[in-house]
Order: structure tokens, then sequence, then C-alpha cells
């Protein structure tokens, strides 16, 4: 999975990085052009050329105050997205703090839990009439009781 996320981020930044490199190409291109119409000769055109020149100049102007709204509007919206962002990270706390709480608590029981101090299974269950014949001791079909100690033989100074 973690391979999988790792992909996937670098196919974005790859693709992030492609996205700023067009868009820086057409920036310094549009910003060479406009500079060029800047540096031109026009003091010494005939006037038509010269009102031209500022209609172009106003034109530009125009096409750059737009491009400024714009991207006054989208810093706008990265912020606001950008706090968006820290308030979803803000509000999932709680949920994320009850999980670490509940993995810490499963593992403490986990850890300082003695199992085998319960009932099993099959102790739960020794009543029941599906006896295995196989299973019995041969006292009456009665299985052997865990916590009585087998009969053993004497010793020899017992016998005595």
């Amino acid at each position: 999975m973690k391979q999988i996320f790792d992909q996937l981020l670098a196919f974005l930044q790859q693709g992030i990085a492609a996205i700023f490199q067009f868009v820086e190409l057409i920036w310094t291109w549009s910003v060479d052009q406009i500079t060029r119409v800047f540096q031109a000769p026009w003091e010494s055109w005939p006037i038509a050329k010269q009102v031209l020149v500022v209609l172009i100049l106003a034109a530009v102007a125009f096409a750059v105050y737009r491009v400024a709204i714009q991207l006054w509007v989208a810093g706008i919206s990265v912020l606001r997205a950008f706090a968006s962002l820290l308030v979803a990270f803000v509000m999932t706390l709680p949920a994320m703090l009850v999980a670490g709480a509940i993995a810490l608590g499963g593992l403490w029981v986990i850890n300082n839990l003695n199992l085998s101090q319960w009932p099993t299974f099959t102790s739960i269950f020794s009543d029941s009439d599906s006896r295995d014949p196989a299973d019995t001791v041969g006292r009456g079909g009665n299985r052997p009781d865990p916590e009585v100690p087998a009969p053993r033989a004497p010793t020899p100074e017992e016998q005595r």
C-alpha cells in the first residue's frame, strides 16, 4: 500500500512540475513580448502608429489587470482551501485520539490479561450428551477433572 501511495505522490509531483514548467514558459514568453512593446522606438513613428501602440498597451494593461484579478481570487481560494484542510485535520483529532486510546487499551489488555484462568470452550460444554467414546477415561464415560490430580502408584516407603 505504501508503494502505491508513493507512486501516486511521485506521479502527482511530476504532473504538477510539468504544469509549472508550462506556466513558466508562457509567462516568460509573454513578459518578453510585453517588454519588446515598451522597447519599441515609437517616438519616431507617425502618429497613427503611436495611437496603435497606445491601444496595444491599453489592451496589454487590461489583460494584465485581468490576470492580476484572477491570481488574487485564486490566492484567496488557495488560502481558503488550506484553512479548510487545517480545519479538517483538527476535526479528525478526536476520532484519531479515540482510535489511539482503543489501540493502547487493546494492547494493555493483551499484555496484562491472563486467559489461562478463564474457562475454556470445551469446559463450558462438558455436561453435554455429545461425548466422543474415544475421549472417555473409563470412569463411567466422564472426562477426568483437570484440577484433580491423577492417582499415582504408592512408593515402596509408603507401602511399609
